[in-house]
């Protein structure tokens, strides 16, 4: 059976000074995953036999520059699931007028799945 999405985060990220896009993703990445909790594997486990292993998790990062992002980094950040990164066209990248150097915004939109329970849930 297909999996379920069961929670989706946003978040936003930057790099000032370094224009370095992984190290904006993966602050997008750690400001989603501030805004969740999953209690429901305390709740799921002994009566279904879920753990957070079950849990499929899909990031998508939004940067100007996606071929420089690391994805495979950005892999580690994830603390929970089965997880992958997909880097897009997305994001923002603003010139500091008074210096030149770019400061690099990321978005991450951060997905968690479950396998299809049916009716047991």
């Amino acid at each position: 059976m297909s999996d379920q999405r069961f929670i989706i985060e946003m978040g936003m990220g930057n790099d000032q000074y370094g224009q370095d896009y992984t190290k904006a993703a993966r602050r997008a990445i750690e400001d989603a995953l501030r805004h969740s909790a999953i209690p429901m594997f305390q709740a799921l486990e002994p009566s279904l036999g879920l753990t957070p292993q079950d849990m499929r998790v899909q990031v998508t990062i939004g940067v100007q520059q996606p071929d420089l992002v690391d994805t495979e980094a950005l892999v580690s950040a994830l603390p929970r699931g089965r997880a992958a990164v997909t880097a897009v066209v997305g994001g923002l990248n603003v010139v500091n007028p008074d210096y030149g150097n770019v400061i690099v915004i990321a978005s991450a939109a951060v997905e968690a799945f479950l396998p299809y329970l049916g009716d047991r849930a």
